[in-house]
Formats: C-alpha cells, structure tokens, sequence
C-alpha cells in the first residue's frame, strides 16, 4: 500500500492536514520507524500537496486495525451509485424523531431515491425528505418532497421534551437548541409568560418543563401548529400550566399582565413589539428575536425598540446572535427589560 512518509517533528500537523483531505485509511495504524511517522494513503496525493508539506510517498505495509465508521461513511458504502458522485453526498442532516431531512444538490437529482434509501438504512429512520426551498409566509410552511417512507408526522425528543409535528407542514428548527436551553436554565418562579408565536410549544414547552413558571399563555396563529401545540401540551403534562390560544396576538387581551414574553419568530417580528410593551409588566423582560442584515444592525433593531416603547423605560440586557439566517444576515435575540 501507499504510505506517506514524514518527519517525526512535523507528524502531528501533516497528519491533520491530509485527514482533512479525506486521503488517509482508517482502517490501516499508523506507525513510526527511524524518526519518520508513516501514514496508510487512501490513494497517491497530487504533486503539489507532497511539495507543499514536504513529505514522501513509498510503497510498504501496515498492521489493519478495526475502526467505528461514521454515518457518512456508512451511506456511501451503502449506496449503489458511481464513485465520484459519492462526494456530492450531504454530510449534513436534521434528524426529527423517526424523520430524517436533507439537501439534495443537483448533481445527484436523478439519484435522489435510492440515496435516501441509504440514509434511512443507515440512520435506522422511516422516513427520509428533501428540503427544496426556505420555509416561508407568516405560517411557516415548509417546502419537501418525500424520498423515502410515507409518514411525516413523528415525536421528536430533545432536552428533556416531546416535540410532536408534521414535518411536511411545520417548521422545526434545530438551529435554535441553545435558546432553547437557556429559555429552560431561567428561574420562572412564579411568573406569568406570554409566547407571541408560540409555534407548537419550541419554547413555550421548555418554559413550562423546566423553569417552575405559573401559568404560560401560549398564542399561535396556524391552526395546524396549534393543534400539535394543544397535543404536545398534553404529551408533556404541563396542561395546568400552558393556556393555548388560536389567533393573532395583536388580539391578546390584557395591560401589563405578563413577567415574561417571548417573541420568537423572524421577519416581521418588530411589528408586534409595540403589543409586547403593551402586555409587558413593569420590571418584566421581553426576549425579542428577529433577522436583521448585519450592515444594519444594531441601530436598526434598536430603533425598532425605541418607537415601539412609547413613553416606558426599559434597557437592553443582551444582545446575541442565534444562528447565521443566510450571508449578510443573522437571526438575533435582545433581551429588553422593562424598567420602573
């Protein structure tokens, strides 16, 4: 076999850099001789990455070794396609319960069937989708094609909740997990908790779990996320602690009634903050997320809090980014707190 011969002193770094290249057998040890490391090679290295790192190649033997694959690794031995569409594979996935989603780039279109075959095999799923396009419209309805299985409705389990949904006709966004953990880490004793865009219960669940609040007003205005809400409300025993409602919360009644609001939607949320400070207790915090373009922001965002505020006093007592949204944008979270 190949083997990739370097200097000790330079081993460590070398190594890293063609592990990154994918050209160095996992299943073949390393090993070290006469102050030179050698590395199994998967196949011979251009020219210029052995110029360039200052190493030689030989022929020569290794000692097998036994190795856990990775799921990758597994889906492309798996799948019955060429070899060189095998690097088009998606290396990434969202995995919901039972469901998996990924991208299919164009390279593989025509294969699209037979590769989710694979990932459902491999991930041990009965359901795989493709994502085509962004979720999109005030009710967040995604846009999938079912490669492999039939049900789309799955229970999903993260940080201690049940998150039952229909992934081909609600969002559920991964990418917000460590808001989501530090909405369940706060001290809620006590409070009253307003969820604008309650969704089907992404934070209002956590909240309700985690965080000893007294009572959660959670509004959603699809009704198909409502009906998961309600469900999900049940599936997780915080019914005498949740109050869902059905509508727009521009229609929330009520003056300064609330501890605790959550605004978590994107777009147009800063639409509904002047409501926020209409619902908002003196001394209570509004969790305010929405998507801003970089070149814009903060200013923007502030601005948008500083007409919607009126008259009343309030601070901002964080300010962080949840996710990259697309280039140039982010999906943002302040923490407003409204003062006496």
């Amino acid at each position: 076999m190949l083997l990739a011969k370097i200097p000790k002193d330079e081993g460590e770094y070398i190594r890293k850099k063609l592990f990154k290249m994918g050209l160095i057998r996992k299943d073949y040890k390393i090993f070290d001789e006469d102050n030179f490391i050698y590395l199994p090679l998967k196949e011979m290295p251009d020219s210029e990455i052995i110029t360039t790192y200052g190493f030689t190649v030989e022929d020569g033997l290794a000692e097998g070794r036994s190795y856990r694959k990775t799921p990758q690794e597994l889906i492309a031995e798996n799948v019955n396609i060429d070899d060189d569409l095998k690097t088009f594979l998606p290396q990434k996935w969202e995995r919901l319960g039972s469901v998996v989603i990924i991208k299919i780039p164009e390279e593989l279109e025509d294969l699209r069937f037979k590769i989710a075959e694979s990932y459902a095999k491999v991930l041990d799923v009965e359901c795989v989708v493709r994502e085509r396009n962004h979720i999109s419209g005030i009710q967040r309805i995604p846009d999938i094609e079912i490669l492999y299985g039939s049900d789309t409705e799955t229970i999903h389990f993260e940080n201690g909740i049940y998150y039952k949904l229909d992934v081909s006709k609600l969002m559920f966004s991964s990418g917000n997990i460590d808001e989501k953990l530090r909405m369940s880490s706060l001290d809620c004793t006590g409070e009253t908790i307003i969820d604008m865009f309650a969704g089907i219960g992404y934070f209002t669940l956590p909240l309700a779990v985690h965080t000893n609040a007294h009572e959660i007003i959670a509004c959603e205005i699809n009704p198909v996320s409502y009906n998961y809400l309600k469900e999900n409300i049940v599936l997780n025993n915080v019914q005498d602690i949740v109050h869902p409602i059905l509508g727009d919360n521009n229609d929330l009644e009520g003056c300064r009634i609330a501890d605790r609001i959550i605004m978590g939607y994107v777009h147009t949320t800063h639409q509904h903050l002047k409501k926020a400070f209409e619902l908002i207790k003196t001394g209570g915090v509004i969790h305010y997320h929405d998507t801003y373009p970089l070149e814009i922001f903060p200013d923007a965002a502030l601005e948008n809090i500083k007409k919607a505020a009126g008259d009343r006093k309030y601070s901002i007592s964080l300010i962080r980014e949840v996710k990259s949204y697309s280039p140039g944008v982010s999906h943002i979270v302040m923490d407003i707190i409204v003062e006496q």
